[in-house]
This record gives structure tokens, sequence and C-alpha cells, in this order.
């Protein structure tokens, strides 16, 4: 039996992991703040629901804005849950693109406040969503994917599942070391890579 995904927002990043995922064979279910109805038919093959309803799912994905974090406490109990944190901490987008002050702290480190022990994993946040869009598999390689998470076997759970996608994984270990690579304005952020087969 297939891990289920529930992803919390209904954007282009949502979309395109959903497309990805479902493509793999994978139940998933997007979800949204407002009416989950809307939704319907948006991306071929995923159900809808409430943020609280994507939160019961074996895996969750988080692809809301940053603004939302603090409606995340409450959904579920996060222990133990695995969580893939799709975000970026923007606090304006285009033309600006203004960043949180977080000081010192990787992006997800902040996330994990707001779900207190969830085994968390950096991941889907650094391409920009129409090359996420795209099939990972191209005659010049696999596109590559980053990760990074302070739960070693969560991490290579979470590659197995993504290189299942079609794409192929760089592990850059804990958050506090990748998760500052891989975070918006990061030396790794909107880096569209290839490996040769």
């Amino acid at each position: 039996m297939k891990k289920t995904f529930g992803i919390i927002g209904a954007g282009n990043i949502a979309k395109a992991v959903a497309a990805h995922l479902i493509k793999a064979g994978y139940p998933v279910m997007i979800s949204s703040r407002k009416n989950p109805e809307e939704l319907k038919g948006t991306v071929p093959g995923a159900t809808t629901g409430t943020p609280a309803q994507a939160a019961q799912a074996d895996i969750v994905i988080l692809a809301m804005p940053w603004s939302q974090l603090s409606t995340l406490k409450d959904l579920t109990n996060w222990h133990n849950r695995i969580v893939l944190d799709a975000t970026n901490h923007f606090v304006t987008y285009a033309p600006d693109f203004q960043l949180d002050n977080i000081g010192d702290r990787a992006s997800s480190e902040v996330v994990l406040d707001h779900i207190p022990g969830a085994r968390l994993v950096k991941a889907f946040n650094t391409l920009y969503f129409k090359v996420l869009e795209l099939d990972p598999q191209e005659p010049a390689g696999k596109r590559v994917l980053f990760i990074s998470g302070n739960h070693a076997d969560t991490n290579k759970e979470i590659a197995e599942i993504i290189e299942t996608l079609g794409f192929s994984v760089v592990n850059l270990g804990s958050l506090a070391t990748g998760g500052k690579l891989q975070q918006a304005k990061g030396p790794l952020a909107a880096l569209n890579l290839l490996r040769k087969a």
C-alpha cells in the first residue's frame, strides 16, 4: 500500500507536486482553507479537503504562504508525523520578494516551531514551479531535487519516494546545514540541475 499525501495549500507548487505524485500512483489530497469544493478538478486524480483533513495523511506537504504558518499548530498532533516543507519565507512576492527576518535560523527550523515533534524534510522549494511541473526525466538526465532534515531515516525514506517520481535526489543533511542552502535566496535556490544518466 502506497503512502498517502496531504498537501496544505493549492497554489502552483502544490499542484505541480501533486501531479507528480499522482502520476506515480500515490493517493493525494490538496486542501484549501476557504472552499475545498472549488479545487475539484484542478489536479486530475487528487481529492480535495480542508487543511485539517490533509494533515491526517501519512505524509503532509506544506505548500502554503509563509504568512499562514500560525494556522498549522492546531490541525493535528504533529508528533512523529512526516512533513515535507516546500515553503519559502517570503513576506511579499513580485516584484520585491521580501524575506521574513528569521535571524541565523534555517526557515524550516522556524516551521518546526509550528509543528512540534514532526519529522520535517525540506523539499520541493528550490525549483520555480514552471520547472517543477516538467517531466523530471530529460534526455540529458534526471532533474536534481535537494532535501534536508534532522532525521536520517526519514530523509532516506523521502529520498526513495521522490526518486520514484523520476527525480535524482541530493541529500544535504541537517536543516541547520542543508536547509540554509535550500531556502529562499540561499545558494541552491532556483538552481535547475540535471544528473547525467
